[in-house]
């Protein structure tokens, strides 16, 4: 867990009208909301709220903003980075890892930073696709490297518990950016070395 903890103010401030709304949607879907196992669920929900979409307080690109002046400018990669999301068309959690190479232009970020990156962009109403391209793109934009390549395996309950019910199915997802997009040889060593 990154050492910062983004939370989502607006549903703190909005309390009472989400935990009302919870217990609406318990009562419509035919459960006794004045039953013992109920009786604090809205409340429960709404501070779970504030923790998962907690990424709508954060500035993604500030995140990346302290970069230091280095000269390295050989393959740099974070892999393995564990995610957690929630699809935004049936609001149903989605995870797995998150793997982010770049060759630095003379500006590193520090490691940490790539987790904390990750936090703030998978802590909304997301698609993988979106994550993807986001990360990316805030990579390239702020630290401007030479190439930047993002690669996200997720596990999808909207499709492994409901729909067509394919449990263990995973979906990967690519951007490819700058000297990985034309170096068949970049991207090889990238690939190759998330794989070990």
């Amino acid at each position: 867990m990154p050492a910062k903890e983004y939370k989502n103010n607006r549903v703190a401030e909005n309390r009472e009208q989400v935990e009302y709304h919870v217990r609406e949607i318990l009562r419509l879907i035919g459960e006794d909301v004045d039953r013992e196992g109920l009786l604090e669920t809205p409340a429960r929900v709404t501070r779970m709220y504030e923790e998962i979409f907690g990424g709508y307080e954060a500035d993604v690109r500030e995140i990346l903003g302290v970069a230091f002046d280095e000269k390295h400018e050989e393959l740099v990669i974070v892999k393995d980075i564990v995610y957690y999301s929630q699809c935004e068309h049936h609001m149903a959690p989605f995870f797995g890892k998150i793997h982010i190479g770049y060759i630095p232009s003379g500006r590193i970020a520090g490691l940490s930073k790539f987790a904390r990156l990750v936090e703030a962009v998978t802590r909304r109403l997301q698609v993988q696709e979106r994550i993807t391209s986001e990360i990316a793109d805030i990579i390239e934009e702020v630290l401007e490297p030479h190439g930047c390549m993002v690669v996200v395996e997720g596990e999808h309950l909207c499709m492994c518990a409901r729909g067509v019910k394919k449990p263990g199915s995973k979906t990967v997802t690519s951007a490819v950016r700058g000297v990985f997009r034309k170096e068949a040889a970049s991207r090889s060593e990238f690939l190759s070395l998330i794989k070990q």
